[in-house]
């Protein structure tokens, strides 16, 4: 093969081609110096043209038609003149002690995204598994920093999910995802979700004066942090979250008197909209409701809640939603008035919605690919790792 073939596919762009050597088993080795007048100290930035000695360095490259190539380097290492330290220099295309290229950890970045099974991008390659690993997600960092710096968008989504399981107390670790509905893709995941935590590791982002709309579920602590954090924010309660706060009193009444059978018809009739329930369903369930009184109760709240949402304009939904939080003052159940508590909490955020027309669907659409990176993997020990590969999967 002629030098400059060599040169134009395996030389890096600083290097100058010396030797090439053909040793066993289908691997060459390319010898090649820097040429270069003098270096920059990292310490102080002066000029240097004193070497200090010289040492051969073997750097890993990306095969050649199942050929092994190596690049023998012959390192210099230069004398500060000013503060006297000692550095060796740089070469475009090899990190700072490392023993692969940029564009090897590039090509097994790509080999893992696109192969299956790690033995495949171990044979292909020649490399170990702790390797791959090291440098699949040094690429991944690479292209995180790439985009660390893009301001706050205009509206928002912040949801928790599970990450790990303290064996010791026995508690769960949440991981808190942000998520950028105008550009759809996940902005940050933070571990945990305190106030401290989420201001943190949020506080390098810019322009969070930008935000201007914040969809959450009915948290208190995000609506804290929302409130402190993002001074511009208007905060909008989550459609399904409202939805979903009659659904644990319900079930906790019909298995009071079915038992706990998710399979009985009385279930589906309960949890299904009445306006989809077709006319013999319907005479099931009034059946249902008509002999337990507090069964009905609970299921007129439920389609009062839907009714809430199928109202058209602000007025309307803040009328329905007044009508229904006057209808739970006389009731006599628990856990109607603990309902008719966070109404009135969260009331400017509910009706919100109405305005805005936004939900959090997308949030949590992302928090469940964040939790098939989670089953994909079997877990992560690494919480970095795992932001990592779920800014990457969600972008």
């Amino acid at each position: 093969m002629p030098f400059e073939k060599l040169t134009r596919n395996f030389l890096l762009p600083e290097l100058k081609i010396l030797d090439v050597q053909k040793l066993r088993y289908s691997t060459f080795e390319i010898k090649a110096i820097k040429e270069s007048g003098f270096e920059v100290c990292p310490k102080c930035a002066s000029k240097s043209d004193r070497v200090h000695d010289r040492r051969w360095v073997r750097v890993k490259d990306v095969p050649f038609r199942k050929q092994k190539i190596y690049l023998i380097v012959l390192k210099r290492r230069f004398r500060c003149p000013c503060c006297k330290s000692v550095f060796t220099e740089p070469v475009q295309g090899i990190p700072k002690g490392g023993r692969i290229t940029h564009r090897l950890e590039r090509k097994l970045f790509w080999a893992c995204e696109n192969y299956t099974d790690l033995k495949k991008v171990q044979k292909n390659y020649g490399v170990g598994r702790k390797l791959i690993y090291k440098s699949f997600y040094r690429q991944l960092d690479l292209r995180q920093r790439e985009v660390m710096n893009n301001p706050w968008p205009k509206t928002i989504g912040i949801d928790e999910h599970g990450f790990s399981k303290d064996k010791r107390r026995g508690a769960r670790n949440f991981a808190t995802i942000i998520v950028d509905h105008k550009n759809k893709r996940v902005r940050e995941v933070v571990e945990g979700k305190s106030h401290k935590s989420l201001e943190e590791a949020l506080a390098y982002i810019p322009g969070r004066e930008n935000v201007q709309n914040v969809t959450i579920d009915l948290a208190d602590s995000y609506k804290s942090f929302v409130k402190k954090f993002f001074p511009n924010a208007r905060i909008v309660a989550d459609k399904f979250h409202v939805l979903r706060l009659i659904t644990p009193t319900l079930n906790k009444k019909r298995i009071g008197i079915t038992g706990d059978r998710r399979t009985h018809e009385l279930r589906k009739l309960l949890l299904r909209n009445r306006l989809k329930l077709s006319f013999e369903d319907r005479i099931d369930l009034d059946h249902w409701l008509n002999k337990h009184p507090e069964l009905k109760e609970v299921y007129v709240v439920k389609e009062a809640l839907h009714t809430l949402y199928r109202c058209k304009g602000f007025n309307r939904a803040k009328q329905s939603l007044l009508k229904l939080i006057d209808k739970l003052e006389g009731t006599k159940l628990k856990e109607l008035k603990r309902l008719r508590r966070t109404l009135l909490k969260w009331s400017k955020e509910i009706l919100r919605y109405f305005s805005m027309r936004i939900t959090n669907a997308r949030t949590e659409a992302f928090n469940n690919s964040a939790k098939l990176v989670q089953k994909r993997a079997y877990g992560y020990k690494s919480f970095k790792n795992y932001r990592l590969r779920v800014l990457f999967a969600c972008q």
